[in-house]
């Protein structure tokens, strides 16, 4: 399987994640408007995936300028920032990706280089965006294993894996790690509803590398940590607030309440550029609510009753109390946190 999310020559290409398990299919992306609508459609998703996404999309504003000047492709990448960003709001991975290379031009430009110039080099940085990001989620894994005991049950929720990211994954890269250390770990995988991204995504990549994996309906998870099959839950993060506050998939606080109850430690597994330092705590984070019809409908088909009322937030915002640790790149925080690692 090639990497989630790949840029090269003005070309995004994408593993659609809205057909997984069933087809593994690849799409191709040349225009700003296809960036936006495929990070809006999920049809790439996971915070540092969109966020890679989005430098990409960025970066093919650049190329695609009709623009006679520095000034005026500034103005087009200012308007491509406005029009991606607005696609998903909680992840602060997004705003982070699109950020730098904003950033990069807007020096180049005042460094005096042409368009030209400006366009070559955000090409060059969105592919650097790209290796970077595995190569984080490879530290991370590999900070992240340490934690994780030896014939070992470990819960996760949602899919925080290498469809989340560019490469090797946050929460699933913990997990890589500890199996290629030689360690025994049986996953356990919420379904995740209602977008059942644990079923379908988070079983498919572990089955692929040949992992142990387990799928449960979400309303299991407590029932399995008091009969003492989970040992430890590993999840991701959307956007993680300066004191730990974390955002994650919808379901994620009701297991870590339940972790904290059975006396389970609660991971948190995300690189640096997903902990705002803008946000004091987690009051601040948008939460994204996306459509009825995730709720009601499964693949298109209708499950519910017609008419009745949904509510559909895509998020939920876990207390820091409930995180044991954050693992990021640069170490594991432990609270309070201060973020100064090395």
């Amino acid at each position: 399987m090639r990497r989630t999310v790949e840029y090269q020559d003005g070309k995004i290409t994408l593993i659609d994640q809205t057909v997984l398990p069933g087809t593994l299919r690849y799409i191709e992306i040349t225009d700003v408007e296809g960036t936006a609508a495929a990070i809006r459609d999920m049809i790439v998703r996971g915070a540092p995936a969109i966020g890679a996404t989005g430098a990409a999309g960025m970066a093919i504003a650049a190329r695609y300028s009709s623009a006679a000047s520095s000034i005026e492709l500034l103005g087009d990448l200012r308007a491509a920032a406005v029009l991606l960003n607005a696609t998903r709001p909680t992840a602060v991975n997004l705003a982070w990706g699109i950020d730098r290379m904003l950033s990069e031009a807007t020096k180049a430009a005042n460094d005096g280089s042409e368009s030209d110039a400006i366009v070559s080099r955000l090409d060059a940085l969105a592919g650097r965006l790209l290796d970077e990001d595995e190569e984080i989620n490879r530290a991370l894994g590999q900070h992240g294993a340490q934690l994780l005991a030896n014939d070992s049950g470990v819960l996760t929720h949602c899919n925080a894996g290498a469809l989340a990211c560019v490469g090797y994954g946050t929460a699933l890269g913990v997990i890589r790690a500890a199996v290629e250390s030689g360690k025994t770990i049986r996953v356990y995988s919420d379904e995740t509803r209602p977008r059942l991204q644990g079923m379908k995504l988070t079983c498919y990549e572990l089955m692929q590398d040949g992992i142990d994996v387990t799928l449960i309906a979400d309303n299991m998870a407590a029932s399995l940590m008091r009969a003492g099959k989970i040992q430890a839950v590993v999840v991701g993060a959307d956007r993680i607030a300066a004191n730990g506050d974390t955002a994650n998939k919808i379901g994620t606080y009701s297991v870590a309440v339940a972790a904290r109850y059975h006396s389970i430690p609660f991971y948190v597994a995300a690189p640096m550029s997903t902990i705002d330092m803008n946000l004091e705590n987690g009051e601040g984070i948008p939460i994204e609510e996306r459509s009825d019809e995730e709720v009601t409908h499964i693949d298109g088909i209708r499950i519910a009753p017609t008419g009745v009322k949904t509510i559909n937030p895509s998020f939920d915002v876990t207390p820091a109390e409930l995180v044991t640790a954050i693992i990021t790149e640069k170490g594991i925080a432990y609270p309070p946190y201060n973020w100064k690692l090395t």
